[in-house]
This record gives C-alpha cells, sequence and structure tokens, in this order.
C-alpha cells in the first residue's frame, strides 16, 4: 500500500513495516498520510528514510526499534506494536523521547492458546505423520499407539493471560494444570479460573512434574536461557516442551539433543534466537523425531491478525489525535 495521499494541510504521517491488516489500516487510521510496505523491515535505508518525517511507526516483531532507528525519526510520537512482546523495542530510549508505546495486549491470546493445546493435542498423540504409510499399505498401527491429553499435567512457566486462556483449555480437556509466576501473588483469583483450579508451583517442582512443559515469558536477562540441557535433563522421560514466547529463552542445541536421545517425547519450537530461521541455523533440527517447527506464527491467525491489527490501530489513531 503506499502512502495515502495527504489531505490539505498538516497531517500525520504513519510508517508500517510489517504485516498488517489493510482493513483495519483504511477504517482506523483515514485521514493520516499512511505508508504501508511489508518488506520495508528488509530494507534498512529506505525504513530510515520513511521515517524523517513520521509521527507514528507500527511495527512486529522484526523491526529493530532501538536508539539508532529512533534518532532517524525526530518527529516520533508513538509506537504501535502488532502483538505483545516488546524485547525489540528499546522502551528506554522511547521514554527518554516521550515517545508512547501501545503493544496489542490480549489480542492474540487465543491464538497462542490453540497453538499450545493443538500442538501438545498432536505430539501426545503420535499418530497424524502416517498418511504416507497407510496410503502405501504398511498399516503402522502398533507402532502408531500415542497418548492421551486428559489426565496429563500442563505446566506453565509464567501465568499472564496467554497462559491463562491455555489453562483454561486445558482443564476442559481434563488435564491437570500447574503455573510458575513469581509475580502473581498466591491470593490473585487467576489461579481458581472457572471449571478447576491452578496449582502453584516453583519452577523446579514445574518442569521435574510436568508432561507438557510450555513456556509463557518475556525475555529478559532471567529468562534468557532459562531452559537449558540442565532443565531440559529434568523433565520426565517422554515430556513435551512448547516455546511461543522467545526462541532466547530455550537452548535449541539442548533440545535437538534431547529429542535424539529419545528423553524428550516431543517438542514445538515457534521461536527462535535469531528471526527469520535461515538454513545454516535450521540445519540444528534436520531430521530430528516427534519435532514441530513454525515461523513465529502461534499468535498470527486470521482473526487474531484482525484484531491485533485494530487494537494497534487504534491506539495509534487515538494518542495522534489527543495530541
Amino acid at each position: 500500500m503506499p502512502i495515502s495521499p495527504a489531505p490539505q494541510g498538516r497531517h500525520p504521517k504513519v510508517v508500517i513495516t510489517e504485516f498488517m491488516d489493510e482493513a483495519a489500516i483504511a477504517a482506523e487510521l483515514g485521514g493520516f498520510v499512511t505508508l504501508y510496505d511489508p518488506a520495508l523491515v528488509d530494507r534498512p535505508e529506505d525504513l530510515r528514510a520513511a521515517l524523517a518525517d513520521a509521527d507514528a511507526l507500527v511495527v512486529r516483531n522484526r523491526t529493530q526499534v532501538n536508539a539508532a532507528l529512533l534518532t532517524a525519526a525526530p518527529d516520533l510520537k508513538v509506537v504501535g506494536r502488532l502483538g505483545v512482546g516488546l524485547d525489540n523495542i528499546d522502551l528506554a530510549a522511547c521514554r527518554a523521547r516521550g515517545i508512547a508505546v501501545y503493544p496489542a495486549t490480549g489480542a492474540n491470546d487465543v491464538a497462542v492458546a490453540e497453538y499450545v493445546i493443538g500442538t501438545a493435542m498432536l505430539l501426545l498423540r503420535g499418530a497424524y505423520g502416517a498418511t504416507a504409510a497407510v496410503a502405501a499399505g504398511t498399516w503402522p498401527r502398533n507402532a502408531l499407539m500415542g497418548r492421551e491429553i486428559s489426565g496429563k499435567r500442563l505446566g506453565l512457566v509464567g501465568f499472564g493471560a496467554i497462559a491463562r486462556e491455555t489453562a483454561r483449555r486445558a482443564l476442559a480437556l481434563g488435564m491437570r494444570v500447574s503455573a510458575h509466576d513469581p509475580f502473581l501473588p498466591a491470593d490473585d483469583p487467576a489461579w481458581r479460573p472457572e471449571g478447576g483450579s491452578v496449582d502453584r508451583a516453583d519452577l523446579a517442582a514445574l518442569i521435574a512434574g510436568s508432561d507438557v512443559l510450555s513456556l509463557h515469558v518475556p525475555l529478559t536477562d532471567e529468562t534468557k536461557g532459562m531452559i537449558d540441557a540442565g532443565a531440559i535433563a529434568r523433565m520426565p522421560a517422554g515430556a513435551v516442551l512448547i516455546n511461543a514466547a522467545r526462541g532466547e529463552v530455550v537452548d535449541g542445541a539442548a533440545v535437538a539433543e534431547a529429542l535424539r536421545a529419545g528423553h524428550l517425547g516431543g517438542a514445538a519450537l515457534d521461536v527462535f534466537p535469531q528471526e527469520p530461521l535461515d538454513a545454516a541455523a535450521g540445519a540444528l533440527y534436520r531430521d530430528l523425531p516427534n519435532l514441530i517447527l513454525t515461523p513465529h506464527i502461534a499468535g498470527v491467525t486470521r482473526e487474531s491478525n484482525v484484531r491485533v491489527s485494530r487494537v494497534t490501530a487504534q491506539a495509534v489513531r487515538r494518542h495522534l489525535s489527543e495530541g
């Protein structure tokens, strides 16, 4: 989408560097000068040029909103984040400049929760990669006797909004659910969702006692490398690991080794330290059993993209209109 025609007089300019629902742009940012170019993230010189007179910047997770980029945007007033993670945005630099930052809180919670439950069921059951074998007449029935999700223990590292949506779905499927979140008081009603309760656990006990371990933490100094070879070794034999948080939280080489050795029963990785994952980095995961790799898509469905785009565009419009 090219820059929209500028109305008479000076109107705020919004630069959008990654994919976004175009209907939300039209509905919520009409009247502003908009530059929507989802490939702009990969053209840093063009991006800096576009920001020279921009009032607002809308990004996903790949655009690095650091001090250098902010220097190229002297008029910037607001950053909209199409998602909830903020590790690609220098919040201190934004605060120093008085630039507001708006994540799309809550808009993709359901999408991530469904991803976690869906991949857990897929990996526990283990029957769904048999199409070619069945079609070839080999009938590998005995080899594909997998496990039910009902009765299994789901461990949630972090118990924010997405983890709580995941817990509700897990409880409905008959799972037992535990979570570790040192920032959530023991008397918070979130531990007692409708349809069941969530056990509060310390991290070591959670790792050692979960049939399915799902990560729901931001990337911080404390969470970087949290799930390393030692943590994976303490997981029960045959456990499933799911990471739809941030790639740096998990030691990918340790996951690969645990899958190869058969200690992990399965893993789903949606996020990686390097994104996009190139062939060289991806070689680590080649030919591993019971592994699902997805391209940072857990929170992105057709429905969530509309919600995230609308919430972000509304926040940017409101901030520019009030300013």
